[in-house]
């Protein structure tokens, strides 16, 4: 090793995502991340529990951001209201982050048991949601619905964003597809 650095979680996820694109996941080792990184396994382990949690930095921060922007909306706001509201809010963390959640979505989509890890984020994301708005006096069926459809509208955007042109940004995305569910839901 040679002289410290900073940003050390940066550069192993930077080291993971590009042995995982060129290696695979499965074939690429703690050891191998940390060596790219500059940095020993001792101090991956500092930051990251495995080597699976790499990609999956940053749930935590996302879920009090979204729950958080859920529990400051006005009280007035309908409960879909107050969770598009935080929607766009999250989707501002990934301003100037497209390749980046790209590269990371494509590894994901490789392997089935990221994918199995990133579908439990997403429940776990529905679950805090659910529970913010029932919080908020949102009574069931319509808490566990609307934390559900959230989430859904946020997957789908997240998708078009991700195949998309780099003019857009991920919150214009999910406003359009909240207006999409507004349309589809609207009476004729």
């Amino acid at each position: 090793m040679g002289r410290w650095e900073p940003n050390a979680r940066g550069r192993l996820e930077k080291a993971a995502l590009d042995l995982y694109a060129e290696r695979g996941f499965e074939k690429t080792t703690v050891a191998e991340i940390a060596a790219r990184a500059g940095v020993t396994e001792r101090t991956y382990f500092r930051h990251f529990a495995d080597k699976r949690e790499v990609l999956f930095g940053g749930t935590a921060e996302l879920q009090g951001m979204l729950t958080a922007a859920v529990a400051g909306a006005p009280a007035a706001a309908a409960p879909l209201e107050a969770t598009a509201a935080a929607l766009e809010a999250i989707g501002g963390v990934f301003l100037g982050h497209r390749d980046r959640a790209r590269r990371r979505q494509e590894i994901i989509q490789a392997n089935p048991e990221l994918r199995e890890r990133e579908l439990i984020k997403m429940a776990a994301f529905a679950t805090a949601l659910a529970e913010t708005l029932r919080g908020r006096g949102v009574p069931d069926p319509a808490a566990a619905l609307t934390a559900e459809t959230g989430i859904a509208v946020f997957k789908v955007a997240f998708e078009r964003w991700l195949d998309a042109p780099a003019e857009k940004e991920l919150p214009d995305f999910i406003r359009e597809s909240l207006n999409e569910l507004r349309t589809v839901t609207a009476a004729p």
